[in-house]
């Protein structure tokens, strides 16, 4: 076993049979007939799948991604009974900030790895040495590298002081953090704890909305507008939430049996992305950083890992804690850092101000961008990166 305070250099090196099994499986695909529809409205586009399955089999280079993963240092360290994985990249800038970046579903560190030169070495992009930051990326428990939990209890909060652990045995007394889908909610539990050393917190997906819908502001038009995306997200586009809150074993199934079936699942998520994913492989060409080989790079991380249900557990996970706080009565205890907000236009919900306000009374940086969606690092990596050097500026000095 080892030592529970130990960091372990990790290197990614994928046996070829595995490659092999992965092409054999998507050849042998049982197709269902095409959907009935011209749009999404029946789920994720049988020409969608079938271009994505094409190229998958033979043109994603899976080497590549491995030698661009293995150029940047990565780790493992046991924490609280499971192995975490994380990227750690140092800034050459001497007065760097450290920042713990977290990922969502269906993403991984691949949708953050384009923010990190931008982030680490600003001056190379456009950017001010005295906005560098010392980066750390990990994977969540169940997902990707990491291990995952052998007992109940991986919520927000749980990951959250696993974070603080994980900066803690790098050395950062103090740091920032940041996280969007997922992410942003373990980075809300983060703020809420409080711990020592955290400066501050960026998120980008307001998901204390869901929880008080019914109380959000509903005046201005950005506000209405804002509440019908909530709310069709919420009986259009919740199919892949409530499976996973409910029934994470059951679609796990399929999704390790079945690497089309695990493709379509990860892609069937919001409308936005799904749409812009599709052109990828269909036509019209990527969008930003959304291009085919990093689309299949993360499709085929869940893949070779086997994550596919050990992620979903996340959902299942936050569903009881969820239900365990409405029944308690009792409001979540108060951010006790600064708070930083970006609506980016694709979002599920782009929040207006007053929507992040409300969850987050006395928010410190609040901007609205022109571009963007859910993946917004991933999409957008430099406007993801300048948004979090206006946010952490003034709390450098702290």
């Amino acid at each position: 076993m080892p030592n529970d305070q130990e960091i372990r250099p990790f290197r990614l090196d994928t046996p070829e049979e595995a490659i092999a099994d992965l092409r054999r499986r998507i050849t042998a695909t049982r197709w269902p007939s095409r959907e009935l529809v011209g749009d999404r409205s029946q789920g994720v586009q049988l020409a969608t799948v079938q271009a994505l399955a094409r190229y998958w089999t033979t043109d994603h280079d899976w080497r590549g991604f491995e030698t661009r993963l293995n150029a940047l240092p990565q780790y493992t360290t046991t924490i609280d009974g499971v192995e975490i994985h994380f990227i750690h990249v140092r800034s050459p800038h001497e007065n760097a900030l450290p920042l713990i970046m977290t990922h969502g579903w269906p993403g991984s560190v691949v949708e953050l790895l384009g923010t990190v030169g931008p982030l680490t070495d600003p001056t190379a992009h456009g950017g001010q040495a005295e906005d560098a930051f010392h980066l750390v990326l990990p994977s969540l428990p169940g997902y990707g590298f990491s291990g995952e939990p052998t007992e109940l209890g991986w919520e927000n909060g749980r990951i959250a002081a696993a974070w603080t652990e994980l900066m803690r045995r790098l050395g950062y007394p103090r740091y920032v953090a940041q996280g969007g889908d997922v992410g942003a909610a373990v980075t809300d539990a983060m703020g809420r704890q409080g711990p020592e050393g955290l400066l501050g917190i960026h998120v980008n997906l307001l998901a204390g909305a869901i929880g008080i819908k019914d109380i959000l502001p509903a005046t201005s038009e950005a506000e209405r507008t804002a509440h019908e995306r909530l709310n069709t997200f919420m009986t259009d586009g919740f199919g892949y939430f409530l499976e996973q809150s409910t029934r994470p074993q059951t679609i796990g199934y399929s999704l390790l049996d079945s690497p089309v079936g695990l493709a379509a699942w990860m892609l069937d998520h919001d409308t936005d992305s799904y749409y812009k994913m599709s052109r990828a492989f269909v036509d019209g060409g990527p969008v930003g950083g959304l291009t085919q080989d990093s689309i299949l790079d993360n499709i085929t991380l869940y893949w070779l890992t086997g994550t596919g249900t050990s992620a979903a557990r996340w959902y299942w996970e936050f569903g009881r804690f969820r239900a365990a706080a409405a029944a308690s009565g009792q409001a979540p205890p108060p951010v006790k850092v600064p708070v930083g907000f970006t609506t980016f236009p694709g979002e599920l919900w782009a929040a207006p101000r007053s929507w992040a306000e409300t969850v987050y009374p006395g928010l410190a940086y609040f901007n609205e961008v022109d571009k963007g969606g859910h993946f917004a690092a991933w999409e957008e990596p430099d406007l993801f990166a300048n948004e979090l050097r206006a946010a952490f500026r003034p709390l450098r000095a702290a």
